[in-house]
Order: structure tokens, then sequence, then C-alpha cells
């Protein structure tokens, strides 16, 4: 059983190792990914979001601002969400949104028939005061730059 094998042990495996591998693919992805940053970035300051705000959004969010502070606080009207000088009861805001101690909260989806007249504005929210939804005209005035509640 000792038989002598021949060929198979003592011949060398030849690789072959003429293939030329290229970097070129690698690099044309890096450029492509830079390509596509730059893009975003230029995208972002040539068309930021705020600029696909509306002024109907702007009011919203006031109105949202509102109810949310009122919510915070006991001051009324809360203190950076109105006009000088608003007076919530004198405005009849307080007895729509159920007078001082109600729970109130804002349907976000519920504004409609936004109006914007200069630096004056006029927006339809639905409120949920104490668990009842319940439509309420807002009148804003903008000041410093933002929308404040506000009685014209």
């Amino acid at each position: 059983m000792n038989e002598e094998q021949t060929g198979s042990e003592d011949q060398p495996i030849v690789v072959d190792q003429t293939d030329k591998r290229s970097i070129v693919p690698f690099v044309a992805a890096a450029v492509v990914a830079i390509i596509v940053l730059i893009g975003i970035v230029l995208g972002g300051l040539l068309s930021p979001a705020e600029k696909n705000v509306t002024e109907a959004d702007r009011l919203a969010a006031a109105v949202t601002n509102y109810i949310d502070a009122r919510s915070r606080s006991d001051l009324r009207p809360p203190t950076g969400v109105a006009c000088e000088g608003f007076d919530e009861e004198a405005s009849g805001l307080s007895e729509q949104l159920g007078g001082p101690k109600s729970t109130v909260t804002i349907d976000g989806k519920g504004f409609t028939n936004a109006t914007v007249n200069g630096d004056r504005a006029k927006i339809d929210a639905t409120v949920v005061v104490d668990g009842n939804p319940k439509s309420t005209a807002w009148k804003l005035t903008r000041g410093d730059g933002a929308w404040l509640v506000c009685s014209f």
C-alpha cells in the first residue's frame, strides 16, 4: 500500500495575477458623493425651509403659541404671545375659551379663513375647550416681525 503517487504533490500551483485592478471606480464614486453633498448644502442655503412657510402657517403658529403659553401660565394674556395692552377678558377671547380656568387645546388641522391686511390678520381656529371643539375667530397683529394675538 505504499505506492508512490506521482505528480500531484510536487508540482507548484501557478496563480495568474495578471488582472490589473483600478482605483478609478472608487474615485468616481467619491466624486459623485461629494457632488451630491455640495448640491444638498447649496439647496439648503439657496432655498431654506423657513421661506416655504406661508402667512397662514405663521398665523396658525401664533395661535398655537398663545394656547400653549396660556396652558402653562396663570397670566392672562401670557407673556410674549400677545400684543401690548391686550386684555383677554375685554376682547371676549376669555369667554370663547371657557374662562380663565378652562382646559384649552388646539386642533392642529382646524385653521381656516386666514386673511392678512398689512400688519393685521384674522384666522379661524378650532380649539377644544374642556373636550368640546369650537371654532373661534382670532385677530392678530404683526409686531417685531412676529404675529401676536391682539384685538384691533
